[in-house]
């Protein structure tokens, strides 16, 4: 708890962030079509977008905490007055960012999966049988054989 304020903050945002990205994932599992739990399909569709909703939060928790550090970095930074060590972007707060992103991305798409299962009815498409009697691959055979010798190419004919 000796630590400054930001850091704790930062810190707590983080530890939130990986909670609610679990309950998304849990949600996320029931909500999918291809499992047994969860009900109904509109249920289902309902659970997935919660979980969405759980992602986005997840991912706003996640960036606002590398953005949080990040600013404090940067300011610290190019503080002529401030004269501690001076610390500079890493890699972790690319890669947070990057994963704040993706979780937000993947709740944007768990959020709109539940328009696939809205009332208007899916327009099917039913096979209406072939157009004509002959098609590409019947042929008609002569009852006297080709007797013209057969042509072949060389290399460049393909070309």
């Amino acid at each position: 708890l000796s630590l400054t304020g930001y850091i704790q903050a930062c810190r707590g945002l983080m530890i939130s962030a990986v909670c609610l990205g679990f309950f998304g994932a849990i949600f996320g599992l029931v909500g999918m079509k291809c499992t047994k739990v969860g009900g109904s399909d509109q249920t289902k569709a309902k659970i997935a977008c919660l979980a969405g909703l759980i992602f986005i939060l997840s991912g706003l928790c996640s960036m606002t905490s590398c953005s949080l550090y990040a600013n404090r970095i940067t300011s610290e930074f190019f503080d002529p007055s401030f004269v501690a060590q001076k610390y500079e972007l890493g890699a972790a707060l690319f890669i947070g960012w990057a994963g704040a992103s993706l979780c937000i991305i993947g709740g944007i798409i768990f959020c709109f999966s539940i328009a696939e299962n809205s009332n208007s009815a899916r327009r099917g498409y039913a096979y209406n049988g072939a157009t004509s009697v002959m098609s590409s691959r019947t042929k008609v055979h002569n009852s006297i054989p080709d007797k013209t010798p057969p042509k072949h190419f060389d290399k460049n004919a393909y070309v």
